[in-house]
C-alpha cells in the first residue's frame, strides 16, 4: 500500500493547474478579442503576471514536504489563483456577458492574495520564530484582508457578488471609505518592520532583507497612488502597479534563495531567470506601447511592431546578463573572482574557510590537516577534497551546504579548482610554523650554550684564577722569609695554570674544533674521544669507510649532534662506555651514538640539548631519531643526505 501524498502537495498541483488553465484562457481570449491597449488592459497584465509568477512560486513552496513557510505558501497561492482568475475573467468579459459571478471575478478574485502580500508577507520574512508583536501584526493583517474581501464581495453591481440590505449597505459604505488608507498604513508598517530587521536583526537573517524592504515599500506606494486624488494620468498607477508586481516577487526570491527558506532547492535558478525575463518583456512591452501610443497616430500598429522588434534585439544580451546575476545570487561567485578573494586571504588557512563559504553560499568550509574524516555536522552531507602540495598530502578541504540545499557539481568543481591554492596556503602556513618553532629552538639552544659556557667559566675557570691569584700573593709573602716553600708553591701554581689552560683549549675545541673548517669530522671526533677519556668515559669510534673531506656544514652538524649525544651519555646514562659510528655512503652520512645505560627518558623529550640536536639536523636537511638500544640503553641516529648539501 503506497503512502498517500501530503495535503499541501495535492494543493500545490491544484494551484498549478488552476493558474496554468486561467492564464492560458486569458491569453487565448485576448488573442481572439484583440482589445485596444487601455489602462484596463494594463491592470489585466498585472493580474496575468501575478497568476504566472505567484502560481509557480506557490507550487514550489507547497510541494515541499517541510512545514516551514506554510502560511506564506497559501498567501502566494491566493495571489496566483486570484490573479490568473481575474485576468481570465477580464478577457472573457470582452467576448461574453456571463455568467455574472465569473465576469465579476475581475474585481474581487485578486483581493485576498494581493492584499496579504502587502500587509502580511513582510512580517513572514525571514523564516524564524515570530515574536508576540509579529504574531499580532499577522493576525491584524489577516483580519484586514478578510474584512476587505467581504466589502469587495458586497459592493454594488457590477463589482460585487453578494447583495446587501439597506442597513448593511450603509455600514459597508462607512467601512469601505477607509480601507484604502488602512491598506497603505498597514503596508508601510510592515515595510518599516522589514527594514528594521534588515538593519538591526541577527546577521545571519539579514541576507536579502534590503531587497524585501524595497519591494514591500514599492508595492505599498503603488496602492497609495490609487487612493490619492487623481492628479496623475490614469496609466501611471497601472504602470507603477505593474513595476511593483515585477519587483516584489524578485525581492522575495532573493530572501528565499539567500536564506534557503521554505525548503526550496537550487533548482529554482532556471525558474527565476525565466520569471525575470518574462516580467521584463511584459513590463517593457507595456511601457513601450503606452508611450508610443501617446506619440504616434491612433489606430496605428507601429507601436507594437517597434516595441516587439526592440525586445527581440535586446532579449539575448539581457538574458545573459540576468543569467550571470542569478548565478551569482544562487551559486555564489565564479572561480575567477573567488580566486582573487582567496589571494587576499593568504595569511592562514583559518581565514580561507569563511571566504570560500561566503563566496559559494555554503554553510561552512573547514580546512584540516589531521585526517579525511571531517568533524561531525548534524543533518547535512559533506564534500571532502584532498589537498596536495609538491606531491605531498598536506590536508583536507571540507564543505557543508546550507540547510535544505544540496552540493551540486558546480560547487564541487569550484572546490576542486581551489584545492591547489588552498594546499599551497596550508603548506606555506605549516612551513612558517616550523620555521617559527625552529627559530625558537635555536634561540633556546643558544641561551643554553651561553648558560653552559657561563657555568664553565664561573664555576671552573673563575675560581681557579682567583685561587691562583691568592697563591701568588702568598708566594710574595714567603719569598724573603722562606724561599724554599715559596718555590714549592710556585711549582704548584704553574701546574694549576697549565691545567686551566688545557681546560680552556678543551672548552674551545668543544664549541667548534678548528679541524671542522676543512671538513675534518674524523679528527674532531678523535679529539672529543680524548677529552672524555680524561673524564672517565671510553668512547669507541668506528669508521667503516673513509669519510673523505665533507662539506663544512655537514661536518659541523654531525659533530654537534655527536658531541651533544656523548655529553648526554656522560651526564645521564650512568655508564663508562659508548660507541660512535660514522658511516659515509655515496648519498648520505649516518652517525650513530649507542650506549647501554639507563635508556631514553619516558614521554616526550623536551630538553634543550635534544632540541639543539634536532635543530642541527633540520638545518642541514637531515633526520634525527632517538630510541632504545638492544638490549638496553639509547641509540641516537642522524642521517644526512649528501646530495642536499
Amino acid at each position: 500500500m503506497s503512502t498517500p501524498r501530503p495535503p499541501d502537495r495535492i494543493a500545490a498541483w491544484v494551484v498549478l493547474a488552476v493558474t496554468v488553465g486561467c492564464t492560458t484562457g486569458a491569453v487565448l481570449a485576448w488573442c481572439v478579442a484583440l482589445p485596444a491597449f487601455t489602462d484596463t488592459q494594463l491592470y489585466s497584465l498585472v493580474d496575468l503576471m501575478d497568476g504566472i509568477v505567484y502560481g509557480g512560486v506557490a507550487w514550489l513552496v507547497l510541494s515541499r514536504r517541510r512545514t516551514g513557510g506554510r502560511l506564506a505558501g497559501w498567501i502566494v497561492a491566493a495571489a496566483g489563483v486570484g490573479g490568473s482568475l481575474s485576468a481570465f475573467a477580464a478577457q472573457w468579459a470582452l467576448l461574453s456577458d456571463g455568467p455574472y459571478w465569473f465576469v465579476s471575478a475581475h474585481h474581487w478574485a485578486w483581493v485576498p492574495g494581493l492584499y496579504a502580500l502587502v500587509v502580511v508577507m513582510p512580517w513572514l520574512l525571514p523564516e524564524r520564530t515570530p515574536t508576540r508583536v509579529e504574531r499580532v501584526a499577522v493576525a491584524v493583517g489577516l483580519g484586514y484582508v478578510a474584512l476587505t474581501w467581504v466589502l469587495v464581495l458586497t459592493a454594488p453591481p457590477p463589482r460585487g457578488l453578494v447583495p446587501l440590505g439597506p442597513a448593511a449597505t450603509a455600514v459597508r459604505a462607512t467601512l469601505a471609505g477607509s480601507t484604502g488608507y488602512a491598506l497603505v498604513l498597514l503596508g508601510l508598517l510592515a515595510a518599516a518592520a522589514c527594514g528594521w530587521r534588515w538593519r538591526h536583526g541577527p546577521r545571519q537573517q539579514r541576507h536579502g532583507m534590503g531587497w524585501a524592504t524595497a519591494g514591500s515599500t514599492l508595492l505599498t506606494l503603488a496602492f497609495l497612488v490609487t487612493v490619492l486624488p487623481p492628479v496623475l494620468p490614469a496609466s501611471v498607477p497601472a504602470l507603477l502597479m505593474l513595476a511593483s508586481q515585477a519587483f516584489f516577487p524578485a525581492a522575495v526570491a532573493v530572501v528565499v534563495l539567500r536564506q534557503q527558506m521554505w525548503g526550496l532547492r537550487l533548482a529554482v535558478r532556471r525558474a527565476l531567470v525565466w520569471y525575470l525575463m518574462t516580467a521584463g518583456v511584459v513590463a517593457g512591452y507595456s511601457a513601450g506601447v503606452t508611450v508610443l501610443d501617446r506619440v504616434l497616430p491612433e489606430a496605428s500598429s507601429a507601436p507594437r511592431i517597434v516595441v516587439t522588434a526592440a525586445i527581440a534585439v535586446a532579449f539575448q544580451p539581457v538574458r545573459q546578463w540576468v543569467q550571470r546575476g542569478v548565478d551569482r545570487l544562487v551559486h555564489g561567485d565564479s572561480p575567477e573572482p573567488l580566486m582573487r578573494r582567496v589571494a587576499h586571504s593568504l595569511h592562514s588557512p583559518a581565514e580561507l574557510g569563511p571566504v570560500i563559504a561566503a563566496a559559494l553560499r555554503l554553510a561552512e568550509v573547514l580546512v584540516t590537516t589531521d585526517g579525511p574524516v571531517p568533524p561531525p555536522r548534524a543533518g547535512s552531507t559533506t564534500v571532502t577534497v584532498p589537498l596536495t602540495s609538491g606531491g605531498r598530502l598536506v590536508g583536507y578541504l571540507h564543505a557543508w551546504p546550507r540547510p535544505g540545499e544540496l552540493l551540486g557539481s558546480r560547487v564541487t568543481d569550484a572546490l576542486t579548482g581551489l584545492a591547489p591554492v588552498v594546499a599551497a596556503v596550508v603548506d606555506l602556513a605549516r612551513t612558517n610554523e616550523e620555521l617559527g618553532r625552529s627559530r625558537r629552538r635555536l634561540a633556546e639552544a643558544r641561551d643554553e650554550e651561553r648558560r653552559a659556557l657561563r657555568r664553565d667559566l664561573h664555576d671552573g675557570l673563575g675560581p681557579a684564577l682567583s685561587g691562583i691569584g691568592l697563591g701568588l700573593a702568598a708566594t710574595r709573602n714567603l719569598l724573603h722569609r722562606d724561599p724554599a716553600r715559596a718555590d714549592e708553591l710556585l711549582e704548584r701554581l704553574i701546574a694549576e695554570l697549565t691545567t686551566r689552560a688545557e681546560d680552556v683549549r678543551d672548552l674551545a675545541h668543544g664549541l667548534l674544533p678548528p679541524v671542522l673548517a676543512d671538513g675534518g669530522l674524523e679528527p674532531a671526533v678523535g679529539t672529543l674521544r680524548d677529552q672524555y677519556a680524561r673524564a672517565g668515559l671510553d668512547v669507541a669510534v668506528r669508521i667503516p669507510a673513509p669519510l673523505d673531506p665533507l662539506p663544512g656544514s655537514v661536518a659541523t652538524a654531525a659533530y654537534g649532534v655527536t658531541a651533544e649525544a656523548v655529553r648526554n651519555v656522560h651526564r645521564h646514562a650512568g655508564v663508562d662506555h659508548c660507541t660512535v659510528t660514522l658511516d659515509r655512503r655515496p648519498d648520505l652520512l649516518r652517525v650513530v651514538v649507542t650506549d647501554h645505560g639507563q635508556g631514553p627518558p619516558v614521554g616526550p623529550t623536551r630538553g634543550v640539548g635534544l632540541h639543539a640536536m634536532r635543530e642541527r639536523a633540520d638545518g642541514i636537511g637531515g633526520t634525527l631519531t632517538i630510541g632504545p638500544a638492544d638490549p638496553r640503553g639509547t641509540t641516537v641516529r642522524l642521517t644526512i643526505p649528501l646530495e642536499l648539501s
